[in-house]
């Protein structure tokens, strides 16, 4: 863009060099005879007056190209300067385009692996569920019926396997109103917890799974309600309570999967 500019000035300059050459070699053939004359000739002097004149006219024609082609060259100049400072812009908001695409794919990343990670749980705690529930059944309230129990469990559990997790929470909590001692409690405190995770209200996921690991500490999934009480923890931004909960796991199931698990996360955590 720079070029462009200087190479019109440089012709500008020619043609008015070239304009001198010709005023000044008609200047010479007009002159000629009253040099002879020792200048006594009036339309000698006269032509030279114009002759002078039209030079001095090219000089001034000169000054004012001179100039406008110093003004669009300065204008060119400012006009460059600002594309390179919208180009430099440009490339700042790529890089942070960049940057923002790459810690959502992070955060995608990590909320399917949690959820990947809470629906193994839910299926290993599906597999002994019956069991649970038939060892526990001896210390059930006789005067309470069990039909009309099973059905609401089963009502609760439908809200909660269809993923209507607010109407799920409601139905276990009506179910562990009405029916406090039954063999299901231990269930439903984990299904609770999953739901009021899911809805991240972590403040009573978190209490759900509390309750199941201080009452019900040989539960057969344990050790996964403390990891979710980990993930809660964490949710809450308790750092120290999560590394607790971890160093707990540790100690409570050593040289087991769970206690590796922990290490891995407690790792993380530091």
């Amino acid at each position: 863009m720079g070029t462009e500019p200087s190479h019109r000035y440089q012709l500008q300059i020619i043609a008015v060099r070239t304009l001198r050459l010709f005023l000044f070699g008609a200047f010479c053939l007009a002159t000629a005879p009253a040099f002879a004359g020792l200048f006594n000739d009036t339309e000698a002097r006269v032509q030279l007056r114009q002759i002078e004149a039209r030079l001095a006219a090219a000089e001034e024609l000169l000054t004012k190209l001179d100039a406008s082609s110093k003004q669009q060259t300065s204008a060119l100049l400012d006009l460059q300067t600002t594309i390179d400072a919208q180009n430099a812009e440009l490339r700042k908001l790529r890089g942070q385009n960049e940057e923002l695409e790459h810690n959502l794919q992070d955060t995608e990343k990590r909320q399917k692996d949690f959820y990947v990670d809470l629906d193994g749980r839910l299926r290993r705690f599906e597999a002994v569920d019956t069991a649970f529930s038939n060892k526990v059944s001896g210390s059930k309230n006789k005067s309470e019926d069990p039909v009309t129990e099973n059905r609401a469990l089963e009502a609760a559990y439908g809200f909660y396997k269809a993923e209507s997790y607010q109407n799920a929470v409601t139905a276990f909590q009506e179910f562990l109103n009405s029916y406090p001692k039954s063999a299901h409690t231990a269930n439903v405190r984990y299904w609770m917890g999953n739901a009021y995770f899911v809805l991240k209200d972590y403040k009573n996921s978190l209490a759900s799974f509390q309750i199941l690991a201080s009452k019900f500490d040989t539960y057969p999934k344990i050790a996964d309600v403390m990891f979710s009480i980990v993930d809660c923890q964490e949710s809450l931004n308790n750092q120290d309570a999560a590394k607790l909960t971890l160093k707990q796991i540790i100690t409570k199931f050593p040289n087991s999967e769970a206690a590796a698990k922990a290490k891995k996360d407690l790792a993380k955590l530091k």
